[in-house]
């Protein structure tokens, strides 16, 4: 049975929340564990006060001399501690009293033990009044959110071997040093698990970063550089910047070479209104992209037009891209997965755009971004931020939760989404085609798109076969199309359609290992259960919908 040691660094804290730290973690319902403290020279006598007056068997006090910093001192903690499993700690935060225990359960429930070495859980918010509030339900192990930010921040063990390896915190990281820490570990590390438990109360105090993510502006010029330093150590050729918002980093890709991407249309050349005009809709999705400013990626553009079609469509066409067009003429009845597969085939780039033709382009160098991303070994899919003609999200990443959907749909499409989710790069368990970039190789070794689903759920399957291969699925907002949707032909959900995809993912649909088992099924909106005990307010069908009371 694992072995825990909870390290707290600490430097002049309130006394009442240091007193609350120590007491909730001499209350844990687990025996096996050290309580590692590390005054950093606190200039509070009341401080040292508490820690000579409040010894338990189990904590160890080491003082330091001179103020060094939370790196200096959590340093101090980490090389006093000796149980199999380091728990970062701070000093006015407050752990759930079976927060070990339900560590320990988390291990030993893992298909391999020995092979967890990092483990994190969600955590709530410890308000002033002593209340807790605005619980953080995190998804499962998240490689490149993590890149974006610290999206894990509370509650983190990791095992101490491992600390070794990496040597711990390293000095010039403060304020990030957690973020830091995190990189260099998961890069090691065998086995990340998340355990979807609020197991951690994160205080909010007047200088806290729970409380204002801008008091810290060093702290994030740290994550920074140590953002751009995992990318280097993992060879991704990418520059960092700030982010969009407090706390999350932007990061520019540098794309390999001069690749072909292939833009694949779908389209029967429909014409409709939009913005108090009358368009046709795959001229102006190609106007869009030959009209951007050039990128590294040279474009080709894969037209796979129904038959018989308007000889002006192809017309215009041939106007708007000139040599780089390629017409493919579809003559059976509509099937959106084998014209997708038909001009796939007839493509010649890497990298294969999907496109649906009711979109345009709205953030210049969106394929540039997308195929950095792709270029990426273990990277299958990318999908883009869709936005409705209204400026109102449409696609986010699908979301699976008794539901096939996409994240905050009908948010304001400028909107960061609950814990920054809308403004970072995600891994999603899908995402949806009307606008999505992945390599040829990889399209061609899942077998493209299945001819089971030839109008609904052709990129769910895809997107869920991407990742049964082992690749990554992940969502970017910084490329973005509006997107248009319905304007160019309806969408009748076929209930054989349906059975497919029940039949080939039931399971998948209902564990969206991006999304968290916290939050109510049936939505995609990050909503908390509504419920805290009890019988929950649905009534499961057989079919495993749930019908909302």
């Amino acid at each position: 049975m694992p072995t825990f040691s909870v390290v707290t660094a600490v430097y002049d804290p309130r006394i009442d929340d240091l007193r609350a730290c120590l007491d909730s973690v001499d209350r844990q319902t687990w025996d096996s564990w050290q309580h590692v403290v590390v005054d950093d020279a606190s200039t509070d006598p009341a401080v040292g006060d508490l820690l000579d007056a409040d010894r338990t068997p189990g904590r160890r006090v080491l003082r330091r001399g001179t103020n060094g910093g939370i790196v200096a001192a959590g340093s101090d903690a980490i090389d006093a501690a000796t149980g199999d499993f380091v728990v970062l700690l701070d000093h006015d935060d407050v752990l759930v009293p079976e927060a070990l225990e339900r560590l320990s359960a988390a291990i030993e429930a893992a298909d391999d033990p020995e092979s967890v070495d990092v483990l994190y859980t969600d955590h709530d918010l410890l308000r002033p009044d002593g209340r807790t509030a605005s619980p953080v339900y995190k998804p499962d192990w998240s490689p490149e959110r993590l890149r974006n930010h610290n999206y894990i921040t509370h509650l983190v063990a990791i095992r101490r071997t491992l600390l070794d390896e990496v040597d711990g915190y390293r000095t010039g990281f403060d304020g990030a040093q957690d973020h830091d820490l995190l990189l260099r570990v998961c890069e090691r590390a065998r086995a990340v698990v998340h355990l979807p438990e609020v197991l951690l109360h994160w205080r909010q105090s007047p200088a806290s970063v729970a409380t204002d993510t801008g008091l810290k502006p060093d702290a994030y010029d740290a994550g920074r550089r140590a953002v751009a330093d995992h990318l280097a150590r993992t060879g991704v050729d990418a520059t960092v910047e700030p982010g969009s918002h407090d706390g999350i980093y932007r990061i520019r890709r540098t794309v390999v070479g001069t690749p072909t991407v292939s833009v694949v249309i779908p389209t029967g050349g429909s014409t409709g209104r939009v913005w108090g005009r009358t368009r046709a809709f795959v001229h102006d999705a190609v106007a869009s992209l030959v009209a951007a400013p050039p990128g590294v990626c040279h474009l080709e553009f894969v037209i796979v037009l129904d038959e018989p079609a308007n000889p002006v469509v192809e017309r215009g066409l041939r106007t708007i891209a000139g040599e780089s067009l390629v017409m493919v003429h579809y003559d059976r009845p509509f099937d959106f997965s084998d014209k997708i597969n038909a001009g796939v085939a007839a493509a010649s780039g890497e990298f294969v755009l999907l496109l649906n033709d009711d979109t345009e382009l709205h953030t210049a160098g969106s394929i540039d971004e997308m195929v950095g991303l792709a270029q990426q070994a273990d990277v299958g899919m990318v999908g883009a931020k869709l936005l409705y003609a209204d400026g109102t999200l449409q696609h986010g990443g699908h979301v699976y939760n008794a539901t096939i959907s996409h994240a905050m749909l009908g948010w304001p499409g400028d909107h960061p989404g609950p814990n920054r989710l809308l403004a970072v790069e995600r891994e999603c368990s899908g995402v949806t085609a009307a606008a999505a970039l992945l390599r040829r190789d990889v399209f061609d070794g899942v077998g493209g798109m299945s001819l089971e689903l030839p109008r609904n759920y052709n990129d769910v399957d895809l997107s869920l076969r991407i990742r049964r291969a082992g690749y990554r699925v992940i969502w970017t907002p910084h490329a973005c199309w509006w997107h248009f949707e319905g304007r160019s032909f309806e969408h009748p959900i076929d209930p054989a359609e349906v059975a497919v995809i029940e039949r080939d993912w039931r399971d998948e649909l209902r564990n969206d290992p991006y999304y968290n088992s916290n939050l109510a099924p049936g939505r995609t909106d990050w909503l908390e259960l509504p419920w805290r005990s009890g019988a929950p307010p649905y009534e499961l069908l057989p079919n495993g919908t749930r019908v909302w009371a």
